[in-house]
């Protein structure tokens, strides 16, 4: 890792980590840290994404310049189906994997690199204007369920079934190479604050089995994207 040039990337961008030296001391900590927080990402000392946020021209999500992975999928997207027990054919259209109230894990009808490119109009359309490069998986999950005043309704996500959805997606992170971070790894209610891509009133998924009410999309992600990091281990 080449501390002295990013404590010099750190002062460029306003974050002071003291004289460049070369070394990881408090200083340095800090100030990544508070660029970090800046630019909603994890506090991974400097990893991938946070390295190609301090040497990018611009801010922001979109101007990252992350190198997409060979396979041309960059992101997972993890839903509740809001349906009742039983995978069925219009589910299995919408998402690469679906993960029932049991754990077990079935495959939709298209595999995830049919959304490498989306132009054919063959592809799992799960997530509104961000299908291309995104794997969608989703847990079969939450019929009947409200948001306000909350109701889980009848068919609930099941603690077996998030343990499940953490090792399937754990699973595809490894095969196509994808980095376990907020804007790789989010939930269909992350998307819009975390990639500013409009969605329409998502709240899925934000409550898991033992949350009293639904809670903040991002917070409940970070749940989960340890529980997936957990699992890769």
């Amino acid at each position: 890792m080449d501390w002295l040039k990013i404590q010099r990337a750190l002062h460029e961008h306003g974050f002071n980590p003291g004289r460049p030296d070369g070394f990881f001391g408090p200083k340095t900590e800090k100030a990544l840290k508070r660029f970090q927080n800046a630019h909603d990402l994890e506090h991974d000392i400097a990893g991938e994404l946070t390295l190609a946020a301090l040497f990018a021209a611009g801010k922001g999500e979109a101007n990252l310049n992350i190198p997409t992975p060979k396979t041309g999928l960059k992101r997972i997207i993890m839903h509740w189906t809001a349906g009742a027990d039983g995978v069925n054919s219009l589910e299995r259209s919408h998402y690469h994997l679906i993960v029932d109230r049991m754990g077990k894990v079935h495959t939709g009808a298209l595999k995830p690199e049919a959304n490498v490119n989306c132009r054919d109009g063959q592809y799992a359309a799960h997530t509104r204007a961000l299908n291309t490069g995104s794997i969608g998986v989703a847990v079969d999950a939450m019929a009947g369920a409200k948001e306000s005043p909350f109701e889980k309704g009848d068919y609930p996500i099941t603690k077996v079934q998030v343990r499940a959805l953490a090792e399937a997606v754990a699973d595809l992170c490894k095969t196509y190479g994808i980095p376990i971070t907020r804007q790789t790894v989010l939930t269909h209610a992350e998307v819009q604050p975390t990639l500013n891509v409009k969605q329409r009133n998502k709240w899925d998924i934000t409550w898991l089995p033992g949350m009293p009410r639904p809670g903040k999309p991002v917070e409940v992600g970070d749940q989960l994207r340890e529980l997936i990091k957990a699992a890769a281990l």
